[in-house]
């Protein structure tokens, strides 16, 4: 199933983390590999799935040992999202930051996160 979604990853100090990310591995759910798009001032990775295939990768990406997991936000937009959702560590889980104006619809089978939307976005009849 054809379904595009864009997942950026922000860490401190993340590099060793993400490396395996960025390697091909027949073992993960998705093929799809991360790309460092980081600068001189933050690490930070990027990858597009063109299939409804990431599902287990907020909780891969809970998984990982990071050495600062306080410094660890998540970015992701689905391609019907209006704009991206933010997730940070809290106890160790990957928890969605409520954003200002913003609602998700979950949409089981149809996306991995849902359907993000701008509240304050004016309809046209």
């Amino acid at each position: 199933m054809s379904r595009f979604a864009q997942v950026i990853v922000i860490a401190k100090d993340a590099h060793e983390v993400m490396e395996p990310l960025t390697r091909p591995d027949e073992g993960r759910e998705w093929h799809q590999c991360f790309e460092s798009i980081g600068g001189r001032w933050f690490d930070a990775w990027a990858v597009e799935f063109t299939r409804l295939n990431w599902h287990g990768l907020l909780a891969h990406l809970e998984s990982l040992s990071w050495p600062d997991p306080y410094s660890v936000q998540v970015l992701v937009q689905d391609e019907e999202d209006d704009c991206f959702g933010l997730w940070m560590l809290y106890e160790g889980r990957l928890v969605e930051l409520p954003l200002p104006h913003t609602d998700r619809h979950l949409v089981p089978g149809h996306t991995v996160t849902g359907v993000f939307t701008r509240t304050d976005r004016p309809r046209h009849a």
